[in-house]
């Protein structure tokens, strides 16, 4: 009975620990806005999702401003199977010619999005959810990779900011998934990452935390305990070049550069697979994940 007790004691005082810990990254960080690219393993695994809509809701009590910005890729591919629509990739990037648009738009911006307001809602943080259509929030042009046209798949050439300011000024969660229209009010999908890196960008935003399926930046591709947790700009740059960050990681990395670029002091690559991963990033002296400075 006496070891319970001691154990109980010191248990206590680990926890003590960890918010003695957190204290100066709150102080330093309270009031700054934070967007958060949040899909991937983030969105499929029920118990790590729940985990990570309390971060997110632990961030606004201590005083941040957190930006959502979704994908659902897994969801939208489920749909297309179930309609018989079949998926297909270029580059990474989703062929979406009108049928798949009105899926994509439909599990996106419904199911998806007003599933991850409710649950952030449901913590007391009350959120609204958006798509880039609401107020003009994201305009689009027809994106080209390598000169092909894949259908209605946009890039961000503006972003209408007023909305979401309006809704953090007035203590909200916006959550917004990737959708836009070009200047004849066409819809366009539009890939969550650089959603969410035009989004950071206009709202000269201090944090991009990018929710992935990877632990970070590896100094060693053959050994996952080797995670760079601050590099400079610079440096990634030098890292691309010597072939350092290679294959899949290449996209990611260059995603994380184009935040920086658009202005924002501070861009993270998390594991989304990790329960509680925003908190042990931005709360924690070591974090679990890579951050990037310019």
């Amino acid at each position: 009975m006496g070891d319970l007790s001691v154990f109980t004691m010191n248990e206590y005082i680990g926890k003590a620990k960890v918010l003695i810990e957190a204290l100066p990254y709150i102080q330093e960080f309270r009031g700054i806005t934070v967007v958060i690219k949040y899909g991937g393993a983030a969105l499929v695994n029920e118990e790590i999702k729940n985990t990570l809509i309390q971060d997110i809701a632990l961030m606004k009590y201590v005083g941040f401003k957190p930006v959502v910005v979704h994908g659902g890729g897994p969801e939208i591919n489920r749909m297309l199977d179930k309609l018989g629509i079949k998926s297909e990739f270029v580059n990474g990037l989703r062929v979406t010619d009108a049928a798949s648009m009105e899926v994509v738009e439909m599990v996106l911006a419904g199911k998806v999005n007003k599933k991850i307001t409710t649950e952030i809602t449901m913590q007391g943080t009350p959120a609204v959810g958006l798509s880039g259509k609401d107020a003009g929030l994201l305009k689009v042009k027809k994106l080209k990779p390598g000169g092909e046209d894949i259908g209605f798949v946009g890039e961000v050439t503006e972003v209408d900011n007023k909305i979401i300011k309006t809704l953090i000024d007035n203590d909200f969660i916006p959550v917004i998934s990737p959708i836009g229209i070009d200047e004849n009010g066409e819809t366009y999908n539009i890939n969550a990452d650089y959603a969410a890196v035009a989004i950071a960008g206009a709202l000269k935003a201090e944090k991009l935390v990018f929710l992935t399926d990877v632990s970070g930046l590896l100094s060693d591709r053959n050994d996952a305990d080797s995670v760079i947790t601050r590099i400079e700009a610079s440096r990634i740059r030098e890292l691309l070049a010597d072939g350092t960050i290679s294959g899949g990681m290449i996209p990611k990395i260059q995603c994380c550069m184009a935040g920086v670029e658009a202005g924002v002091a501070h861009v993270h690559i998390l594991d989304g697979r990790v329960e509680h991963a925003l908190i042990l990033e931005i709360f924690t002296k070591e974090g679990i994940g890579t951050m990037i400075y310019s």
